[in-house]
């Protein structure tokens, strides 16, 4: 399994809907990154005090680190200051 260093975490980006509200199935160059997903691991400096955990759903930047292919799904490293927020 991957593990972040320092203060970064990874993320399990989330699937962008296929098809729209009316059914029409979206072609791959018109979708765009989802910029939220699920933690799935925190580096060794991540803290209580920081706000993040393994689990949270977050939402980050849009341009934020790294994304990556890890075992055919889709992943991305980056560090705690992208996250913008936790989703409850």
């Amino acid at each position: 399994m991957l593990k972040p260093l320092g203060k970064r975490v990874i993320v399990k980006v989330a699937e962008k809907e296929e098809k729209t509200a009316s059914g029409f199935v979206l072609p791959s160059a018109s979708k765009e990154k989802e910029q939220y997903g699920e933690i799935i691991a925190v580096g060794s400096e991540i803290v209580e005090a920081d706000g993040v955990k393994v689990g949270d759903q977050v939402y980050f930047k849009s341009y934020a680190g790294s994304e990556i292919d890890y075992e055919g799904d889709v992943y991305l490293i980056t560090e705690l200051k992208d996250l913008l927020a936790v989703i409850d």
